[in-house]
């Protein structure tokens, strides 16, 4: 106290004046005066000044991008791993389902034989228990196929594709696009066998007494697409193993 009143006292007679330090304002907002007062601030405070600042819009949004980014990255690979077991668990069905068509094509019409001439008729048909009534091996044996189908490229559109990988210049990028190309078609060729299995099924050509010419051509017809659907889901699936 004597010192700070000695103080008081010699500061009109020596020309001291007490005031508040001044700075100069374009150095308050130089970059130079954010550095030098932060770098005398104690590690905890600064820490609280990070936390305290929010983060500016750029920055947050880039953080979204990157958080939306990383969860489609992670979707596809599930996705892809599910996508990958059902596909080959369906190309095993329908391989099934078409050599029990072509089994049930040939004891019915015989690959071109007449109405008395094909193996049903002369009793040597390879699935005799089935040469009348419905075909219910391949019947179930394609409405498992159907299912698995369905899912399996339900699945192929649902997978987010964030790094656009079938737009690139490599082996990959192509055999992706190819693989992409085909589903298009073994799609439609689904479609096809199972408007024509079902019409055949349902009586919707006829019966094989009255109209055998005409179920012979049908059935012949979606031998071919059923055959021609398999290639291409094997082709599908071997371009993206290989």
């Amino acid at each position: 106290m004597p010192g700070l009143a000695a103080l008081i006292l010699a500061t009109p007679i020596f020309g001291f004046s007490l005031a508040a330090p001044t700075f100069d304002a374009a150095w308050l907002a130089s970059p130079d005066s954010v550095a030098s007062v932060t770098a005398a601030l104690p590690a905890a405070e600064l820490f609280q000044l990070a936390a305290a600042t929010p983060p500016s819009p750029d920055a947050a949004a880039q953080a979204e991008e990157d958080r939306l980014y990383t969860e489609q990255v992670r979707q596809r690979q599930e996705i892809g791993t599910i996508h990958r077991a059902l596909g080959i668990t369906t190309w095993v069905s329908m391989t099934l389902t078409s050599i029990l068509g072509i089994m049930q094509y040939s004891d019915l019409y015989g690959f071109g034989a007449g109405r008395d001439q094909n193996p049903c008729t002369t009793g040597q048909g390879i699935i005799l228990d089935e040469c009348s009534g419905p075909p219910w091996a391949h019947a179930i044996s394609a409405t498992t196929t159907a299912s698995l189908y369905t899912v399996t490229f339900t699945l192929s559109l649902l997978m987010p594709d964030p790094n656009q990988a079938s737009s690139g210049n490599g082996q990959f990028a192509e055999h992706l696009r190819i693989h992409e190309a085909l589903r298009w078609v073994h799609l439609i060729g689904m479609v096809a066998q199972m408007v024509l299995g079902l019409g055949v099924s349902n009586g919707l050509f006829g019966d094989r007494a009255n109209n055998y010419d005409t179920l012979q051509i049908v059935a012949g017809v979606h031998q071919a697409i059923g055959w021609t659907t398999w290639g291409a889901l094997t082709a599908a699936g071997a371009v993206m193993l290989f």
